[in-house]
């Protein structure tokens, strides 16, 4: 991942209180402190995992009796020990799950972290790219033939009548904006939190097509394996709600949120803050929905199409077992 969802708190707090107390109780008599786990986020300490830090400064996931302890690296690599039994939860991109049960790992998502999917292509508004139609024939730069970049601008393409022979594709690994401003590429695939964000605050008056305005894909999530959901859903559903409640605080009061943050994003006290603040509003509209975490099976059977028609996949998965919803408050 590049950086790599209105709430209702009271009723999140309502669910809580159960889930947390029954995390508790599955621990046994010699499991008398909080369980370590390992999260792995993906890219680097990030503002847009806010709510990740606010629940371990808080205490919400101490509380619901795990002792997190962060990690940031390549989201394939946590799937497949996650998948391996070797972790136990990491935020990943929905593709990532199919792939991996391709592969005959068991792993599931289990809680949305955006509610839609983040990805689009942004381009200065003087090339007027504002349809997938617009970008015909257009120098399309992305970070590479991969990941959830990649499979949103084949969903744009798809929803444009087009194939990859239609655009010319570059692969600028994450210098987006640069690669904007500099005219190496007219467009870019981007998350939409971030370098639309970065290029209006350099002054630049740039276009925004949404994947998530053509098709439903499934955006990032919490991904765990078979095996924990099996022998202690339990412990699933207090990790889950810690984490909503992270979700749900930030976007109720996303300035202590950003105080938070700053004790686990290295320069964030010296990095722009304008800015900073405009990319974490921009990720809590990717958060914001009438049910935090839910994820629509649309979306998966619309995933699994496109990875089917791009031939990553070679056959379908059981989707019943690729995510579920049942441990959401």
């Amino acid at each position: 991942m590049k950086n790599k969802p209105v709430l209702i708190l009271t009723a999140l707090l309502i669910f809580l209180v159960p889930i947390l107390s029954a995390c508790q109780a599955t621990q046994t008599p010699e499991q008398s402190g909080p369980i370590p786990v390992r999260l792995t986020l993906g890219y680097i300490p990030n503002i847009q995992f806010a709510p990740i830090y606010v629940a371990i400064d808080r205490g919400y996931f101490l509380d619901a009796g795990f002792d997190v302890q962060l990690e940031y690296g390549n989201e394939a690599d946590a799937v497949a020990l996650i998948g391996a039994g070797e972790q136990t939860f990491s935020i990943a991109s929905g593709e990532q799950i199919l792939l991996a049960r391709a592969q005959g790992l068991p792993v599931t998502y289990v809680a949305a972290w955006y509610s839609e999917y983040p990805v689009g292509v942004v381009s200065l508004t003087d090339y007027r790219i504002r349809v997938p139609e617009n970008l015909r024939g257009v120098k399309v730069g992305l970070p590479g033939l991969y990941g959830a970049s990649y499979i949103g601008m084949i969903a744009l393409l798809e929803a444009g009548g087009m194939t990859e022979d239609d655009v010319n594709l570059f692969s600028i690994g994450f210098n987006q904006v640069e690669a904007i401003v500099s005219g190496q590429v007219e467009s870019a695939v981007i998350y939409l939190a971030n370098e639309p964000v970065v290029l209006r605050s350099q002054g630049y008056s740039v276009d925004v097509v949404r994947v998530a305005d053509y098709m439903q894909l499934v955006s990032n999530g919490l991904v765990t394996n078979e095996a924990t959901i099996k022998k202690n859903p339990e412990m699933v559903k207090a990790f889950i709600g810690a984490m909503l409640q992270g979700i749900a605080d930030t976007a109720d009061n996303p300035i202590a949120a950003f105080e938070i943050s700053k004790k686990y994003v290295e320069n964030l006290a010296d990095a722009n803050t304008d800015l900073q603040r405009q990319i974490l509003g921009e990720s809590i509209t990717l958060w914001q929905t009438e049910r935090l975490g839910y994820t629509d099976p649309a979306g998966w059977i619309n995933m699994q199409t496109v990875l089917l028609k791009m031939g990553l996949l070679t056959e379908t998965q059981d989707l019943d077992k690729a995510f579920t919803n049942e441990f959401l408050p």
